[in-house]
């Protein structure tokens, strides 16, 4: 790959930690993948819930028993959100397959009060993981993260956090079907 060349990885794409990766921030961790370009890129961890639900950080959505997930160790005091269905916001970015990243916040907290979207087709994100020009490719390069190109559906979210990440794998077959299954601490197998 040369200088400034971005790898195979691409929005909507999800990077799957390697199995013995030992940053606390993303062990064991399915990160979907919102931007990929020269510039830098930018995901949301799908499977780290915080400790909060939707209600403690918005008031008027004090109603919907949500819980957030952490989307990464870059500002946390941001909230960032994605949605399955048609385009519904102004300002989403599609990241395929009828999944779509961010948009107008104030139109999304009123179709959510009206019953008008899902609440179950939403996911919340304090926060983001962050690459800088070329970081990820590099990355990448050293076999940190495996990029799945399957589609992300609102049905992994019915996946537990931790099974999130070996079911993507076992999904993915060959190899990756037996990566699912390593154990956490290779000293226990």
């Amino acid at each position: 790959m040369n200088k400034g060349e971005t790898a195979n990885a691409k929005a909507g794409d999800l990077l799957i930690s390697e199995p013995f990766l030992q940053d606390e921030n993303f062990v064991r961790s399915v990160i979907l993948l919102c931007e990929h370009s020269e510039e830098g890129s930018f995901g949301l961890v799908l499977n780290k819930p915080s400790i909060l639900k939707l209600g403690e950080l918005v008031e008027k959505l004090s109603f919907l028993d949500i819980n957030v997930f952490v989307g990464g160790p870059v500002e946390q005091n941001t909230l960032h959100f994605i949605y399955f269905g048609d385009k519904v916001l102004d300002g989403s970015i599609s990241l395929g397959n009828n999944l779509w990243w961010g948009g107008d916040f104030d139109t999304l907290q009123e179709k959510l009060s009206l019953g008008q979207l899902n609440s179950d087709s939403v996911r919340f994100f304090l926060g983001y993981s962050g690459w800088g020009a070329g970081q990820l490719n590099d990355e990448l390069e050293e076999s940190t993260w495996i990029i799945c190109t399957q589609n992300l559906e609102v049905e992994n979210f019915e996946y537990t956090p931790e099974e999130l990440w070996k079911n993507l794998l076992k999904n993915m077959g060959g190899e990756y079907k037996v990566i699912a299954n390593y154990p956490l601490d290779p000293r226990l197998n």
